[in-house]
């Protein structure tokens, strides 16, 4: 499944344009105290101010329970709802549909979130075509739904992604990152370019992928947002983990770790999934580093070999007849010369030495286990598996599975 995407900043609701109160964390109990008093029989009697500001503080509740309770945030936004849709506040509504949208979105609900997002679509639609602010009889400002729309694109953009509609994704991500632009907002280009980069490592388009961090880390730098600057650096390690690069991708990945631990609050997550990380790049150079041990091995052995061909070349010369007449008894005693499979017993059997983790792994293969069977047994991936046998083969000099077993039956080793 595809991950989940950093939300774009903007969907924190009206950043750019409307003044909320930030009522997360602190003050929500205070604030639900002051709006239970509002019973249906005294907001029917209410003023139009009074319903403005009541409006206000359901939505000031909605945004300070998104992240904390799911639950008071969606009823909080239908309260929100009871009072601006009959009036036509559009960007309430707007506002409204939109958190719950996300709040279907968090639960993978994503045909449910999509109705909330084209109900939020609506309602600013019906602001850019002139409708009449509560507070304003001239309109919304263009900025106000501007910063509607980029909000909405955004969320737009990663319910596609989640629901694997890249094209689509794309093009809502294109449209909100024209609207960061115009207004300069780099901390929303980077976490949109950001989640861009992600979506093409998921895609497995790497240069793509680089394109977009690299952007990414621009905007972010530009906006001196020290938290944007670190989520790139985790996707720098992953990127360069996926193309095999991982003396590269380890110290990005560290960088990260080291900042998400003096900053526990932010997004826990976030350190787990680049924990995570770490742990397969950190496996993958310890399989690199047993590839190249095997490669050494292997070329030694061959050294090796060559050298005592050499010597033995040396040590008898062609025309021996002692060597010839010593064939010939040996031929004509009865007693059969040595099979290869005993021949390497006689002289390798010795000073054959596997460790417990090879025995275990030539004992399955004869077994008859496969690989990938033999990797769920023993907890490991089937490339190690796989590298394990090959080290198995060059020990045993045999070329294939079948011989292996049967050579390693002749040495008496399973």
């Amino acid at each position: 499944m595809r991950k989940a995407l950093i939300l774009l900043a903007a969907l924190a609701v009206s950043i750019h344009a409307t003044a909320y109160n930030d009522h997360r964390g602190h003050n929500l109990d205070s604030l639900e105290r002051a709006v239970a008093r509002w019973t249906p029989d005294a907001i029917d009697k209410a003023s139009e101010q009074e319903l403005i500001d009541l409006n206000r503080a359901y939505r000031d509740l909605m945004v300070g329970y998104h992240v904390m309770n799911g639950d008071k945030c969606v009823f909080y936004a239908r309260r929100a709802l009871s009072i601006s849709h009959p009036r036509g506040w559009h960007a309430a509504d707007a506002d409204a549909y939109r958190y719950i949208g996300q709040d279907f979105y968090g639960r993978e609900q994503y045909d449910s979130a999509m109705v909330y997002y084209k109900a939020s679509l609506a309602a600013t639609d019906a602001m850019a075509a002139g409708a009449v602010s509560p507070t304003d009889t001239a309109g919304y400002s263009q900025r106000t739904i501007d910063d509607h729309y980029s909000a909405l694109y955004g969320s737009i953009g990663n319910l596609y992604n989640m629901m694997d509609s890249i094209p689509q994704a794309m093009d809502y991500y294109e449209k909100a990152g024209a609207i960061f632009e115009k207004y300069g907002w780099n901390e929303s280009n980077s976490i949109l370019h950001y989640n861009m980069g992600e979506t093409w490592i998921d895609e497995g388009e790497l240069g793509k992928a680089r394109a977009e961090y690299d952007k990414a880390m621009a905007f972010a730098e530009a906006s001196g947002d020290s938290l944007m600057i670190v989520d790139v650096w985790k996707g720098y390690g992953r990127l360069y983990a996926e193309q095999g690069k991982t003396w590269k991708s380890l110290p990005y990945l560290r960088k990260a770790d080291a900042y998400y631990a003096a900053h526990p609050d932010y997004a826990p997550g976030f350190r787990t999934e680049n924990l995570g990380y770490m742990q397969e790049v950190l496996s993958k150079q310890k399989l690199q580093l047993g590839r190249m041990a095997g490669a050494l091995t292997a070329l030694l052995l061959v050294l090796v070999g060559v050298v005592i061909a050499r010597r033995k070349k040396h040590k008898a010369p062609k025309g021996d007849a002692a060597g010839a007449g010593s064939g010939a008894l040996r031929a004509g005693s009865g007693a059969p010369a040595p099979s290869s499979a005993s021949a390497r017993m006689s002289v390798s059997g010795a000073a054959l030495d596997l460790s417990a983790r090879e025995k275990e792994i030539l004992d399955l293969l004869s077994k008859g286990y496969t690989a990938p069977q033999i990797a769920e047994a023993l907890s490991l991936s089937s490339e190690t598996i796989r590298w394990y046998r090959k080290k198995l083969l060059a020990k045993l000099d045999v070329s294939n599975t079948a011989e292996l077993i049967s050579t390693a039956k002749d040495m008496g080793l399973i």
